[in-house]
């Protein structure tokens, strides 16, 4: 090989050196810029959801368990009340949901508790689930009682959806519907036509007026109820208020 062959190659084998520094450089800072940007979401969202649950005014003048805007367990004359407003949405609603709903069932069927359930938009910011899930809620609530509606908010929570989804869609909040024990004919086109819709805004405006500004809000005894530094041990210390 000629000495200008070989300065040559060497050139190019320098040019391709530097080029692949430069390259593996600039994956490192991708690398490094991704893992920032990561690592500033997680904060905010974990910011987020933590404000959110803590947002809940001590202030709340929740109407007595039988409103127009939820379905009530046990008797009138039970000696305890617990009302909870929630969004079908909200991860910690159903967190509570999961925590609570064997045991508060229990004791509504034991006489020792009434808990009605209030379902509201709260988390329209996050697409339009949560005003679809209570539309769809509103609609098996008329058309097919309060038994029915009861299960049918259980069976939301069963299949509770990420707060960035996919959500379910009309097809799913109907099937689910006809499996808690509502007739597809009475149910399907309110649902799908959204009819609903009003009852979520008046509901929405209701918990407003109370005061609720976040979720899950308990109230029990006509107090917001905030014993517990998590769902499970909120949940658990409820249980033990009313048993």
């Amino acid at each position: 090989m000629s000495k200008k062959n070989r300065g040559n190659d060497r050139a190019s084998r320098a040019a391709a050196a530097m080029a692949e520094q430069q390259a593996q450089e600039r994956r490192r800072r991708n690398l490094m810029v991704g893992g920032v940007v990561v690592a500033i979401l997680v904060i905010v969202v974990g910011g987020y959801l933590l404000s959110r649950a803590l947002d809940t005014s001590n202030d709340v003048a929740a109407p007595a368990a039988g409103s127009d805007y939820g379905v009530t367990i046990g008797p009138k004359d039970a000696p305890h009340t617990v009302v909870v407003y929630e969004d079908f949405l909200c991860p910690y609603c159903g967190e509570l949901e999961r925590a609570t709903r064997e045991d508060l069932t229990k004791l509504a069927n034991e006489g020792k508790v009434r808990v009605e359930y209030r379902p509201f938009n709260l988390l329209s910011q996050a697409g339009d689930y949560s005003e679809r899930s209570a539309a769809a809620f509103s609609v098996v609530l008329e058309k097919s009682g309060p038994e029915v509606a009861k299960k049918y908010h259980d069976l939301l929570y069963d299949n509770q959806p990420p707060e960035q989804g996919p959500f379910l869609d009309d097809a799913k909040l109907v099937a689910l519907a006809v499996e808690a024990g509502a007739d597809e004919a009475d149910v399907k086109s309110a649902i799908e036509n959204l009819d609903g819709k009003q009852w979520v805004a008046d509901a929405t405006q209701a918990a407003l007026d109370a005061g609720v500004r976040g979720t899950p809000t308990v109230v029990l005894d006509g107090k917001v109820f905030q014993d517990g530094r998590t769902m499970d041990e909120l949940g658990q210390n409820l249980v033990d208020q009313v048993s």
